[in-house]
């Protein structure tokens, strides 16, 4: 069994700020951080000023049946994302002595062993295109789709969300899309929905003309995050360049 997750966890969003995490029932300790359970929610000291991450709201995988007053106990592998859809990162330093069983094992037999699934911690790798896709609002010349494609791969997948971070206009702060289904007539994801089936995928996003050029002049960060049934994350991102 991984390590459960306390409120003494190193929680890191992908721009290096920490998090800290709210107990809403306060009531075990590890070491003399609270367990986390699903639905607690933390606050991320984001240093990315055009969106920061904010903050999170842990949930569990559902792969240990671990409970506190019916809610369930969050592992350090369970994958988890900040407000703005992005990955979390979670280490824990407390000890397990793990002498739990997968189910009641009959009087004189051995317990069955993990699967490979849950043995494996090595996270999915993601690639994205490593150059700027250039997008200029104003012809000539005429504005065309903006196409990328990405790559993932791991032995075990799960499942795969795309996310838009925007750099701001006229207001402080950015925003952010989830595109995993697209958007209709603005955005094409093929395959879309997030069902990660076999052990490499390719992703491929069209956004139209119209959509990238809403998103005003900069620089705009399209992130592909991959999931393992384990839990374990990878991601890639790539830049939209937009200028007048």
């Amino acid at each position: 069994m991984p390590q459960i997750l306390t409120t003494n966890a190193i929680i890191t969003c992908p721009h290096g700020g920490l998090g800290t995490t709210v107990p809403s029932d306060p009531k075990w300790q590890i070491n003399g951080g609270f367990v986390c359970l699903e639905q607690d929610t933390g606050i991320l000291a984001c240093p990315f000023l055009i969106m920061p991450c904010g903050g999170y709201t842990l949930k569990s995988m559902h792969l240990n049946a671990t409970q506190i007053d019916q809610r369930n106990v969050i592992l350090v592998t369970d994958f988890n994302q900040t407000l703005t859809g992005l990955p979390l990162l979670m280490t824990e330093t407390h000890q397990v002595f793990d002498v739990s069983t997968p189910a009641p094992i009959p009087a004189g037999q051995q317990a069955p062993p993990q699967t490979p699934q849950m043995l494996d911690v090595i996270p999915p790798v993601v690639v994205a295109p490593p150059t700027p896709f250039p997008f200029k609002i104003t012809p000539p010349p005429t504005p065309v789709p903006v196409v990328i494609t990405f790559s993932l791969s791991t032995t075990y997948p799960l499942q795969w969300m795309l996310t838009l971070i925007t750099v701001p206009n006229a207001s402080p702060k950015g925003t952010h899309f989830d595109l995993t289904n697209g958007i209709p007539g603005s955005v094409t994801v093929v395959p879309s929905g997030g069902r990660w089936s076999t052990p490499t995928l390719s992703i491929v996003v069209t956004l139209m003309p119209t959509f990238v050029a809403s998103l005003t002049p900069g620089n705009h960060q399209l992130f592909l995050i991959g999931v393992s049934q384990r839990g374990v994350s990878g991601y890639d991102k790539a830049i939209i360049q937009v200028t007048p």
